[in-house]
């Protein structure tokens, strides 16, 4: 690989195996039973579970379990749940408000709820229900129906029918329930014997509507006693300014009212977290691959989410399985690369061959930056050597040389970052980036590898680790298997209208970095056109005039371009529109350029595609 001047050699990495695997994968489902527990969940399972049993004569009531995506909710509840089937005189039931919508989940609730009651219990209840002089004459012929061979199902479906069939019977809803629950639960001065424990999980991954009505469901018509609730969900994806912000203040008083207590899931410590990717890497065979640093990366990173470190760990396996690249590779290639990719998502674009020419060997300028930073922040001289090496890095980006007298220092490194890409003052002060780096330089055979990644290897389609609401398209150049897939690489399902009308004018003299993205916007409903440079952009624009321009910023000779074509547009009145620079490099001096053009620049694939559709909406936000 080559960089300005040789560094020092990494500390030595942890050797890889000859012949690495066998490999597996991980699922992800919830943990079920004890043995399974990789994060010693089990203890606070135990507790909740016992406090739950002893709390039977304050229900009813709710108990959130609270905690963000992929940090063990669901696995905690079935644990819980495990640990109460011990127990006698408790029953439990689950339900998904995942699989209802709308007004639905609140019939779909109050049924499993009643599913668990003997089938005495509900005869007896319907009979009641019959009886009663303030429902509708109709429900009168339920007796018959009743009387027939009806199991717990079609009880139960009569019985809904009879609470629901209008506002007067929905007003005697819950004491209908009460004296059901209370006949289950053998009550005996409200002191219930029997103890019927609700799980409610996915929540936060409702719809509004379907959140309202659960929360109706469990404080209006389930309020009763014999009854807890244990629902996962992430409170503040349920908080006015989160998934439900359209609500008024009454309704969020009463979501207020709907949780008594809440548990929050701790994040696991560093040495949980750190025993349990070692646990994911014995499992799925990469155990030697990971040395103590890729596994503090690892876990930091991921900001010690469980589900974020199996899907990696899953990446990889599916990656050194299925990608023939990596044969001429060591297995320790595939991690760091894939931690690159993971955990700094704009630098591995840019060391992935990002539209646009110019990019160049972007870890070598990383590591370039590094030692003139060091030099231009040393209050002592500068040696000879070290000036020639410093002022060739300025020459390359476009700045004068200087003779680095102490005063003027600051000023030269201010400038030079300015031309560099954004993120790197930040990284630089990065251990965990610059020791990936480090390492995947001093893997064997880094130059091919960097190389490889820069031109694109020819990928079969990937295998995308769940499903996800895009069609997946071949991967970009350098995409890894078993991440996540990037929305710029797809276009939304059932879109073909979604840019129906949309008609974008593609300003870029290396066309085919952005096959992807143009075929996935064609396969939306968009018209896209090419232009290769700024005399077929200005034809273009002649015949009619687009619903947003697409454009790079180097091209050809000239480094800036695409600024000025835009900026002549502009000042010629010629075109006024959205625009949207494309570019592998987004420096801070090009933030400054593109802003004053009125344009918005970026380098994510995700964010284009986001603002491509806000444009086709006419909402696309200003600069900035």
């Amino acid at each position: 690989m080559s960089a300005s001047a040789p560094l020092p050699p990494a500390a030595p990495l942890l050797a890889a195996p000859s012949s690495p695997g066998p490999f597996a994968l991980l699922n992800d489902e919830p943990v079920v039973e004890s043995g399974a527990d990789l994060l010693g969940a089990g203890r606070a399972a135990r507790r909740l579970a016992g406090l739950l049993v002893a709390s039977r004569d304050s229900t009813p009531f709710t108990l959130a379990v609270d905690a963000g995506w992929g940090m063990g909710k669901s696995s905690l509840m079935r644990l819980v749940d495990a640990e109460l089937a011990q127990a006698p005189e408790v029953h439990t039931v689950w339900y998904n408000a995942w699989t209802s919508t709308g007004a639905d989940a609140l019939e779909g609730l109050i049924k499993s709820v009643l599913m668990r009651f003997d089938r005495r219990v509900l005869r007896r209840g319907l009979q009641r229900i019959s009886e009663r002089r303030a429902l509708l004459r109709a429900v009168r012929s339920v007796l018959t129906v009743a009387a027939g061979p009806l199991g717990v199902a079609g009880l139960v479906d009569e019985l809904w029918r009879s609470l629901s069939v209008n506002s007067q019977a929905r007003n005697e809803m819950r004491g209908a329930i009460g004296e059901l629950v209370q006949e289950w639960s053998q009550t005996d001065d409200f002191r219930p014997r029997r103890l019927l424990v609700v799980f409610i999980d996915d929540l936060d991954r409702c719809s509004e509507e379907t959140v309202l009505a659960v929360c109706e469901a469990v404080k209006v018509y389930l309020d009763v006693p014999g009854l807890e609730f244990v629902i996962g969900c992430d409170r503040s994806a349920l908080a006015p300014n989160g998934l439900l912000r359209d609500l008024s203040p009454a309704a969020s008083a009463f979501m207020e009212k709907i949780f008594q207590t809440s548990y929050r899931i701790p994040v696991p410590d560093q040495r949980g977290v750190r025993e349990y990717i070692d646990r994911c890497a014995r499992a799925v065979g990469i155990d030697q691959l990971l040395d103590e640093r890729l596994t503090t990366l690892l876990a930091e990173r991921s900001a010690r989410n469980p589900r974020r470190i199996k899907r990696l760990v899953n990446g990889f396996v599916l990656e050194a399985t299925l990608n023939p690249m990596w044969e001429d590779f060591p297995p320790e290639a595939v991690v760091r690369t894939l931690l690159l990719q993971y955990f700094y998502p704009d630098f591995y674009r840019m060391v992935a061959g990002a539209p646009g020419p110019g990019v160049g060997d972007v870890i070598a300028e990383f590591r370039t930056y590094q030692q003139v930073r060091r030099l231009l922040r040393t209050p002592q001289s500068v040696p000879e050597a070290e000036l020639h090496r410093v002022n060739r890095f300025l020459r390359e980006h476009d700045l004068p040389e200087q003779n680095l007298s102490t005063a003027a220092r600051g000023e030269t490194l201010s400038r030079l970052e300015r031309q560099l890409p954004s993120g790197f003052p930040e990284m630089v002060s990065d251990q965990e980036f610059t020791s990936l780096i480090e390492g995947l330089v001093a893997l064997p055979r880094s130059d091919e590898l960097l190389r490889r990644l820069r031109e694109g290897a020819s990928l079969p389609a990937p295998v995308p680790p769940e499903p996800a609401p895009y069609v997946q398209a071949r991967p970009p150049q350098g995409q890894l298997y078993g991440t996540v897939p990037p929305a710029w690489t797809a276009a939304p399902r059932a879109a073909d209208q979604v840019l129906h009308g949309v008609h974008i004018l593609w300003v870029d003299d290396h066309p085919r970095n952005n096959e992807t993205l143009v075929n996935a916007f064609r396969a939306a409903g968009a018209v896209v056109r090419i232009a290769e440079d700024s005399q077929a952009a200005d034809a273009a624009l002649a015949v009619g005039t687009p619903t947003m321009v697409v454009s790079d910023i180097d091209r050809g000779t000239n480094p800036r371009e695409g600024l000025e074509h835009i900026g002549r547009l502009r000042r010629e009145g010629r075109y006024t529109g959205p625009v949207v620079f494309y570019a592998g490099r987004v420096t801070p001096e090009r933030i400054a350029l593109t802003q004053q053009l009125g344009a918005h620049l970026t380098s994510s694939g995700p964010e284009i595609e986001r603002l491509v559709l806000r444009a086709a909406e006419g909402q696309l936000p200003p600069p900035g």
